[in-house]
């Protein structure tokens, strides 16, 4: 989800909720500590130089079980980093504490912002040596192939 998208949903809704991707709820008392532009220089594995930015947000939870963030607040944090910062419409990245900080894509479902695994990946598929896909054989094609006649050595 990009930064105007959850603009756009926070004009709808009366209250903000976070699922994690196992479906349990971001505690109703979560702040969200941090709105910000991260910038990610690096080189691939294949030697590719790369840049990368996304808007961060930070949630956190703390002892403060009367806190409630609601849309209107967490919009105006936004205009204020957008204007403050210069912060583009890249995609959002969400940090929660997990058994260490976790990083999280962002997606809507109508009433709850989803928290979305991440995972790592080679950007350099083709200069690793490794395939974009799993070749997928019939397994009758697979054994006509393999049929050996007698006397061919195959065997």
């Amino acid at each position: 989800m990009k930064l105007f998208e959850i603009k756009k949903h926070l004009n709808h809704l009366d209250k903000i909720a976070f699922k994690l991707p196992d479906g349990t709820l971001v505690p109703e008392h979560f702040h969200v500590t941090e709105v910000g532009q991260i910038t990610k220089n690096f080189i691939d594995c294949g030697g590719t130089v790369r840049k990368e930015e996304v808007v961060n947000f930070q949630l956190w939870n703390a002892d403060d079980y009367n806190h409630r963030l609601h849309p209107e607040k967490l919009s105006s944090i936004i205009e204020l980093a957008e204007r403050v910062l210069n912060i583009g419409n890249h995609e959002i990245e969400v940090e929660y504490q997990a058994e260490t900080i976790g990083k999280f894509g962002l997606d809507f479902d109508g009433q709850s912002f989803i928290l979305t695994s991440k995972q790592t990946d080679c950007l350099a598929k083709d200069q690793c040596g490794i395939p974009d896909k799993k070749p997928r054989v019939k397994l009758s094609e697979l054994q006509s192939a393999t049929t050996c006649a007698p006397g061919s050595g195959c065997c």
